[in-house]
């Protein structure tokens, strides 16, 4: 059923398979479909499952000692045989400590202020709750009963002194922890520092979520701005982008470095003062310190690329002009890339949301104290990975999805002689895929996430394996991440190619892929002359609108003093911008890569003879064989240059 496997002659094998699209088709990978299905109903379970055991907001205010979340109504959720628990603590987002030097086994409540100031008496606490309304005590304890309360770490009351405090990571932390004695604030930073650094990331994540969707929308604005430029400024473009990219990674070098240089005075500044230091401050610290050296090497890397290519880069003006004339012809083509960026970005949302679930679904446990500990579930860890996966595979369907879209109107579009009576492609190719070719799209994008799910897990090995002493894993592991990668992204322009066969022929995903496996191939020299530069590029361009969302971002959260880890959210943006812009610039990058597999299948079929026109048009004919030319004095000259240099002695 998907013909992976099959024998004999391949029917898409005969001439002109592309020149006569098939009407009457069937379904096709229709196992893959099923077995996708199946997929997203197991996506559903792990939402409703994450939703109801966990919930995101512990991640951002924290819980008390009975397993209330502070600031949200826990009557729904009331742990059994727990004193206290299922308290409705809207307006207290606040985690307070009756004893802050032993904030382990200290009991805690949550509060809607922290104390401002040092109290040092029961009367100075019973003042501080009546004019502010935050409740210091236990829960069942009015203001009035605190004179007659027993004041100590495990309650009803604070122990004395009350410490004057501030909100750092939605605690309640004094203000002049350095004044302490040594193990007083070792143990204080030791409890901030215990908390997992994941979920700090996640509260970072949950926090910044509003920034994170305003920034994937200026993302969008980049993107937009870049696709009209290629559309109305063809002839010039090509050195637009590359003055782009080139402006936009050095700016965004900058910024990166501007922020670890900011993040590092900060935290010298503090070591000097004797101030203890958290461990995401320095973590903070060392992810700027790696994004900004990446960041440097890789525009060094980039401007070294352009440096040697600035010759060929000059023959892609014509491509362009070419690609831009079937966006012209068929203009609603860029609705496309639109609807699939509202898709992601709607996935994208519920999938991190669904994440912050996950991260607390977690079983309450009683202690020796009465107080609740949360303890991992034992199915959490197994559905780590199929949300991880979940988020490959979908991802990878949803782009696929509009590659096949796109590349079905472009065959329409270039084996129609009358451009004028074209009517409306897209529609016709949006129906093709919905009723015949959903499996085949899955197929692909199955394909894809069979390949970057073993490299994810091979590069979380290697991050394990950094601190171990075994240096053989640690290698092997690289080398495993890099062959795969570059498998992978054999895979994904593969079935890019495959979509278009797929889209005219009506055949299966893995007889599709063999044609057009075959077809490029035998236009090897055609692939480098026609797509290569042209794909590098559109490459580019999305590089520029990665980097200036990112300088955006960068800019933006680093005055969130709230946040303490935001290079995260910053990283996702990034790599969310990415996507983006390839959604949007993926139509001109795909159109290229159609119109020359649509290209070769012409000039294998036709031969410019009056009974067998080439359904090409003269500029893209000329263009393929000037720039083929070009190509091959390029070459030639090197190899000239190569012979008569004299020997080194």
């Amino acid at each position: 059923m998907c013909g992976c496997c099959c024998e004999g002659k391949d029917p898409g094998d005969q001439k002109g398979l592309l020149s006569n699209p098939v009407r009457h088709r069937g379904c096709t990978d229709i196992v893959c479909l099923l077995i996708f299905t199946f997929f997203c109903c197991g996506m559903v379970f792990v939402a409703v499952f994450s939703v109801t055991k966990g919930d995101a907001f512990r991640l951002v205010y924290g819980t008390d000692s009975y397993g209330n979340t502070c600031d949200e109504d826990n009557s729904a959720r009331a742990i059994p045989n727990v004193p206290f628990s299922g308290q409705n603590l809207k307006g207290r987002p606040y985690v307070f400590f009756m004893d802050i030097r032993d904030p382990d086994q200290s009991l805690t409540v949550c509060v809607n202020k922290c104390p401002e100031n040092k109290l040092t008496t029961r009367e100075e606490i019973f003042r501080f709750s009546e004019q502010t309304g935050s409740l210091l005590c236990r829960y069942d304890l009015q203001p009035v009963e605190y004179f007659s309360t027993n004041n100590s770490k495990h309650g009803p009351c604070p122990n004395l002194p009350v410490y004057e405090s501030k909100p750092l990571l939605n605690r309640c932390i004094p203000v002049h922890i350095r004044t302490f004695q040594e193990w007083i604030s070792n143990n204080i930073i030791a409890y901030l520092n215990k908390a997992d650094i994941f979920q700090k990331v996640l509260g970072d994540l949950y926090a910044s979520w509003q920034e994170m969707i305003a920034l994937c929308f200026v993302a969008l604005g980049f993107s937009v701005l870049m696709v009209l430029l290629i559309r109305y400024l063809a002839s010039v473009i090509v050195w637009i982008i590359v003055a782009a990219v080139i402006i936009a990674s050095m700016v965004g070098t900058a910024f990166l470095w501007w922020t670890y240089v900011g993040f590092k005075s900060l935290l010298d500044k503090q070591e000097s003062l004797m101030v203890p230091l958290l461990e995401v401050d320095i973590n903070s610290e060392q992810a700027f310190l790696a994004f900004a050296i990446i960041a440097s090497g890789l525009t060094v890397i980039l401007l070294l690329v352009l440096l040697a290519m600035r010759k060929r880069i000059s023959l892609v003006v014509v491509l362009f002009q070419e690609a831009s004339s079937c966006v012209a012809s068929v203009p609603t083509m860029m609705v496309q890339p639109v609807l699939t960026y509202f898709i992601l970005i709607l996935y994208f949302v519920y999938w991190v949301i669904i994440l912050a679930y996950l991260s607390t679904a977690e079983k309450p446990t009683v202690d020796q104290f009465g107080f609740v500990q949360y303890t991992e579930h034992e199915l959490v860890s197994y559905f780590w990975w199929f949300h991880i996966a979940g988020l490959v595979w979908i991802t990878e369907f949803i782009v696929a999805c509009q590659q096949f879209v796109i590349s079905s109107t472009v065959a329409h579009w270039y084996f129609t002689k009358n451009k004028k009576k074209l009517g409306t492609p897209i529609l016709s190719a949006i129906g093709r895929l919905v009723v015949y070719h959903m499996g085949s799209v899955a197929m692909g994008a199955f394909v894809i996430t069979l390949v970057k799910i073993p490299r994810m897990f091979l590069m979380y090995l290697n991050k394990k394996f950094k601190n171990a002493d075994n240096w053989c894993a640690d290698f092997c592991a690289k080398c495993c991440c890099c062959c795969l990668w570059c498998l992978e992204k054999c895979l994904k322009y593969l079935s890019a190619n495959a979509y278009t066969v797929i889209a005219v022929s009506g055949r299966n995903f893995c007889t599709s892929s063999r044609r057009a496996f075959n077809m490029l191939v035998s236009n090897a020299m055609r692939v480098a002359a026609l797509n290569s530069i042209g794909d590098f590029l559109l490459f580019l361009a999305k590089l520029a609108v990665m980097a200036a969302t990112g300088a955006v971002g960068v800019i933006w959260l680093k005055s969130r003093n709230d946040l303490h880890f935001f290079a995260i959210p910053v990283l996702l943006v990034c790599v969310f911008a990415y996507f983006v812009a390839h959604c949007f610039l993926s139509v001109f990058e795909m159109v290229v890569d159609a119109l020359f597999l649509c290209f070769c299948e012409d000039c294998d079929m036709n031969d410019g003879s009056p009974d067998r026109q080439y359904f090409a048009s003269k500029r893209l004919m000329t263009f393929v064989n000037d720039s083929s030319n070009a190509l091959n004095k390029l070459t030639r000259r090197k190899e000239t240059t190569a012979e008569t240099e004299p020997a080194q002695v």
